[in-house]
């Protein structure tokens, strides 16, 4: 899919200097042609689907839902939809789909590529093998991979990893050319090989280089500390204990039974590790297949896929949120948490979500039955003020489809 107006990939061969590379892949205007087509620029697993469940549709024009933002300002859907480069938005309410938008040539049918959206999708994967007797979240994480005494995991448990806790040196430095997380993202295979400073022989595939991790000064669950190696490691353990790779323990445990349409993408390192932390690709409806199912706690299709306790631990309360005050990411949700890789808003409605650079969204609200996925485009990871406002226009979209009370 070329898109529609754009220069961008056209051509055979495509100009020079319109050609998707692993240099550009992640920039600005090239960004939208790569988020939907991954596989084409890095090694990646196929995650399969079953029989899919239709949706039923009763959409509507939520664009124009005005609502004020933090600082007064009266705003709509659409205008921040716009802000955000949307490429695609889902909305369902009840389980049905209340809305639907595209943009930047993107029309919703190829995977797209979720981010850190993918770390809050192998929590609940990870939910599924612990129910199973696999795993124990309380375990420490040498019980299942060995090879990292030594390293920042040394004394870690697998509950440190899931609610972002370890301590570590590592910082997650995204436009940092000459940092720890541009050999991470070489490793991974998401970089150009040797995309790092002259003379650095870092190891060359994902899991050797997540054992290359150092402690942080602080003990482990002090903090939280936002660290993507932590959900490739997740990953890796979730493969030691159950014996299988990650793509096919994705399509048996949920993209086959939440009746997926469209087959999902995981991006591989060179010795085929699955990038867990951020290179799970879907599309915006079999996202919202997924939120629907949370919400609905773990159920779908009538069928129990994600474990109910692993569902409430995550949205009422397990763990307590003092980790959470002292970490950096605290300024999104001041009275909210993060548990299992899912953020919880603290929000009335008791709204949690997961969030992918780039402007990746999975935003469920249970009290009024609405689940909101969202994929962008965005020029930067990150944006700040822009999240908060998406949080804030989320709250609004759900309040507007919510039932009226008469």
């Amino acid at each position: 899919m070329a898109m529609k107006g754009s220069p961008i990939m056209r051509g055979a061969p495509p100009a020079r200097d319109q050609q998707v590379t692993l240099d550009n892949w992640r920039t600005a205007p090239f960004n939208r042609w790569a988020f939907c087509h991954v596989r084409e620029i890095i090694p990646s697993a196929a995650i399969a689907t079953g029989r899919p469940l239709p949706l039923r549709t009763d959409p509507r024009d939520v664009t124009r839902i005005a609502f004020t933002d933090g600082h007064g300002r009266e705003r709509t859907i659409g205008e921040v939809l716009s802000a955000g480069n949307t490429s695609g938005l889902v909305v369902l309410r009840g389980g049905r789909v209340a809305a639907e938008w595209f943009a930047n040539g993107y029309d919703g049918q190829r995977p797209h590529i979720l981010f850190s959206v993918s770390k809050s999708i192998t929590s609940v994967l990870t939910g599924i093998v612990a129910d199973r007797g696999l795993l124990d979240p309380d375990d420490p994480v040498g019980k299942y991979i060995p090879e990292v005494e030594g390293s920042a995991y040394a004394d870690a448990s697998v509950r440190h990893v899931l609610d972002m806790t370890v301590s570590s040196s590592f910082e997650e430095a995204y436009l940092d050319s000459d940092s720890d997380y541009a050999r991470y993202r070489a490793a991974t295979g998401w970089n150009p090989p040797g995309d790092h400073s002259p003379g650095d022989h870092s190891p060359g595939d994902l899991r050797s280089f997540l054992l290359t991790l150092k402690p942080g000064e602080e003990a482990h669950g002090e903090r939280f500390h936002y660290l993507s190696p932590n959900s490739d490691l997740l990953g890796w353990i979730v493969e030691r204990a159950s014996g299988r790779r990650i793509a096919d323990l994705l399509s048996e445990y949920l993209w086959q039974p939440l009746g997926a349409k469209t087959p999902a993408e995981i991006t591989l390192d060179r010795l085929g590790a699955g990038r867990t932390a951020g290179g799970i690709c879907a599309t915006p409806h079999d996202l919202a297949r997924l939120g629907e199912m949370m919400r609905r706690r773990g159920v779908a299709g009538g069928r129990q896929i994600v474990p109910g306790w692993w569902v409430d631990d995550i949205t009422n309360g397990g763990g307590d949120n003092s980790a959470w005050l002292k970490g950096d990411l605290v300024h999104l949700f001041p009275t909210g948490g993060y548990r299992s890789k899912w953020y919880r808003t603290g929000l009335a409605s008791g709204a949690f979500c997961a969030i992918g650079i780039h402007g990746q969204w999975l935003y469920i609200d249970p009290a009024r039955e609405v689940v909101i996925a969202k994929v962008s485009a965005q020029p930067e990871p990150t944006d700040e003020p822009l999240e908060e406002l998406l949080v804030q226009a989320f709250d609004a979209l759900a309040a507007d489809l919510a039932p009226r009370v008469i």
